[in-house]
């Protein structure tokens, strides 16, 4: 009996199949329809396309327990100086070490804080203390006693009251280019009148007032009333001019007051002869770039104000507001510094946020104070997510 020996059945060697055949054929079909098809591989996000989502888990309205009483606890604020000092030393973010910024922007962010008057709103300070007749009582007091000045702005609202501290003012009119003479004059006459806001014409030359006027400590004087605010409503243009029916129908025929009165061309918004207002002449108190500093606080707010309108009852916790406020940059923790060694995104840059291109590195604190002493916004307590803050 013979036996013979054969290769087992998985090891048997097998041909190839066929190779698909490259050639046009009459059918059109393409040469690759016999390949297995796959999905195409999902793209992740590069940092050009990185696009952070919202937080969506607050679109409810927040649980209020009472409105905050003072935005700050600190002990050591018992009178306005000390507040003063504290909101000024909180107004700028300190620069930090990976600002996204070359050596020639810092130097403009840095130029441009200096620039701006020590100043800070009565608002700001009536936010911070939660008592605004014991405020405005201890301004009177201090202001007598010469350790701080108001200084008005006609026309901007809230922003139109302002302190800043004596030796501040002194020190920046001491800075200026000014002459020694036209400095201690100046000074001289400040502390003479440590309540005045505006200077009359007598008390200072006409070569003094040129000088302070160009370095910006003065500026010239007038009315707040003016003819549009009399006609922009209907029916107030018989209550605000001196050639208004109700005064003419009364006067006597023949005399002065049937015509106008003295100077009603100019009452009415004409020009010419006639009375000029006492206080045409006249000087008010100004502080070096305060247009800039104002216009800065203008859209500081509306940008905060922006930033509550994208939630839908336009009341957030405070943590995620001040991160939408500083841009959602990239926090120097262990994690990030892992992700930022591998490659991956942590953040933007805090030089890119409008934070630091446009207002300059303004702190979240500040512009909250701001916003709360000028009634845009109000702040309470929401329970264990913290404080929440809600526009009006």
């Amino acid at each position: 009996m013979s036996f013979k020996a054969s290769a087992a059945h998985s090891s048997r060697i097998k041909k190839p199949s066929k190779a698909p055949s490259f050639k046009r054929n009459s059918s059109g079909s393409s040469p690759y329809s016999s390949f297995q098809r796959r999905k195409p591989l999902q793209r992740t996000a590069t940092k050009s396309e990185f696009i952070p989502e919202e937080d969506e888990s607050f679109n409810d309205r927040l649980d209020d327990f009472g409105l905050v009483q003072a935005l700050s606890v600190d002990l050591t604020l018992r009178d306005i100086s000390q507040a003063l000092i504290y909101i000024k030393g909180k107004m700028w973010t300190q620069m930090p070490e990976r600002a996204g910024m070359n050596s020639t922007r810092i130097a403009e962010v840095l130029n441009f804080r200096a620039s701006l008057p020590p100043v800070v709103t009565i608002s700001h300070l009536q936010a911070l203390l939660n008592s605004p007749t014991a405020v405005e009582k201890e301004i009177a007091e201090l202001s007598r006693g010469g350790a701080i000045r108001k200084i008005v702005v006609g026309g901007r609202g809230s922003l139109s009251e302002a302190l800043i501290l004596s030796q501040d003012l002194d020190r920046l009119i001491a800075q200026s280019d000014l002459e020694q003479a036209v400095q201690q004059r100046f000074i001289t006459l400040l502390h003479e009148n440590p309540m005045a806001v505006k200077i009359f014409r007598r008390q200072v030359s006409d070569e003094d007032a040129r000088l302070l006027m160009h370095r910006g400590f003065l500026t010239t004087s007038d009315n707040t009333w003016t003819t549009i605010n009399v006609f922009s409503v209907p029916g107030e243009g018989s209550k605000g001019t001196m050639t208004s029916l109700n005064s003419i129908s009364k006067a006597a025929s023949g005399s002065l007051m049937a015509v106008g009165g003295q100077g009603a061309v100019i009452a009415a918004g004409g020009s010419g002869g006639g009375i000029k207002p006492s206080d045409v002449g006249d000087y008010s108190l100004a502080l070096p770039a305060t247009g800039p500093f104002l216009k800065l606080l203008s859209n500081a707010r509306s940008h905060l104000l922006s930033l509550l309108s994208k939630s839908k009852y336009k009341e957030v916790p405070e943590s995620l507001l001040r991160q939408r406020w500083d841009g959602g940059i990239s926090i120097d923790n262990g994690a990030n510094v892992a992700r930022r060694n591998r490659g991956e995104f942590t953040g933007v840059l805090p030089g890119r946020t409008r934070k630091w291109k446009q207002f300059y590195g303004i702190s979240f604190e500040w512009i909250l104070g701001e916003c709360v002493g000028a009634g845009l916004v109000e702040v309470f307590n929401s329970g264990s997510i913290g404080r929440g803050i809600r526009a009006l």
